[in-house]
């Protein structure tokens, strides 16, 4: 599997717009939806490009030199680096967690455990998954291209 910019570019997009559709309705009520959409899309978008970017292609990379990619071990690697992302989200939510947003008052173990069991969290795995399996698809469909298998003569 080569380096694909169309995938770099749109894989990481749909699960921050997804979710930030149905959430920010649920977050503004009655009012227009624009300014939570955007609220939400940006950090979401933030964590999705930054993950896939620093993350998710350094690792992509290091698996192709020890084995020939499939789509299976680039879906469980996203699986898993997505479930990896729980980590420091939920020390960025724990470091606001005190009164007014100030420094903690309990340690993190606690507080991670905690947050770790929210059923929300899924969605960080969900979207790893997602991710990685539309960065494999837009990789190998533009490599599968009939320009691409045209061979000069």
């Amino acid at each position: 599997m080569h380096f694909s910019w169309k995938g770099l570019l749109l894989a990481p997009l749909p699960v921050p717009l997804i979710g930030s559709v149905v959430m920010a309705p649920l977050m503004n009520g009655e009012g227009p939806v624009v300014l939570p959409f955007f609220i939400l899309l940006i950090p979401a978008c933030m964590i999705s490009y930054g993950t896939t970017i620093c993350l998710f292609l350094p690792a992509l990379f290091v698996l192709s030199l020890l084995r020939p990619v499939t789509a299976w071990m680039t879906c469980a690697l996203g699986l898993a680096l997505g479930a990896a992302m729980i980590v420091p989200v939920t020390l960025f939510a724990w470091k606001g967690s005190g009164p007014d947003s100030g420094p903690p008052t309990e340690s993190f173990l606690p507080f991670f455990v905690r947050w770790a069991a929210d059923p929300f969290m899924l969605i960080f795995p969900a979207a790893g998954l997602v991710t990685a399996a539309l960065y494999w698809w837009h990789g190998t469909r533009s490599q599968s291209s009939p320009e691409a298998l045209a061979s000069p003569e």
